[in-house]
């Protein structure tokens, strides 16, 4: 398989990945809302990446989403970035962006995060949503090419 048939196979992959777990924040309400069972193993499974706070979490259906604003944002931005991957990079470069960009965007959403949890202040869900979201865009730059990375090692043992 050439690199750039790899890198395309591993950005689909990420997209399929993404919208998936994205998928199933917002199902889980979905199905609470209609009495359906299965929400319990949806909430459950998301419960193992996040806090899920009713009060931090968006709403729909009159339920929580299975995650809460921040990671919500996270994982919306994650596939944001994921979609505009290949716009940026195309399917044969797999270069990790500068640390120096990391540590900018990440800046936001650790002071948000540090102000939160020491109590200096409770941050609206807007605010929690849109720093994730911003941080979320610039992990899938660091995701793919360790992904394409490590299958370009496996690759290389057989």
């Amino acid at each position: 398989m050439s690199e750039a048939k790899r890198n395309i196979a591993v950005v689909i992959i990420t997209l399929i990945g993404i919208t998936l777990l994205v998928s199933v924040i917002f199902l889980a309400p979905y199905l609470k809302s209609r009495g359906i069972r299965a929400n319990v193993f949806l909430y459950g499974f998301t419960g193992s990446i996040c806090h899920q706070v009713p009060d931090r979490c968006i709403h729909m259906w009159n339920h929580p989403l299975a995650v809460c604003s921040r990671c919500m944002g996270i994982y919306a931005g994650f596939l944001a970035g994921t979609l505009v991957y290949p716009f940026f990079h195309g399917f044969t470069h797999t270069r990790l962006p500068h640390i120096e960009t990391m540590i900018l965007m990440t800046i936001p959403i650790g002071i948000d995060a540090l102000g939160n949890f020491f109590h200096f202040w409770d941050s609206a869900g807007w605010l929690r949503f849109t720093v994730g979201f911003f941080w979320g865009i610039l992990l899938p730059y660091y995701f793919i090419p360790g992904i394409v990375d490590a299958v370009r090692l496996l690759h290389s043992r057989r």
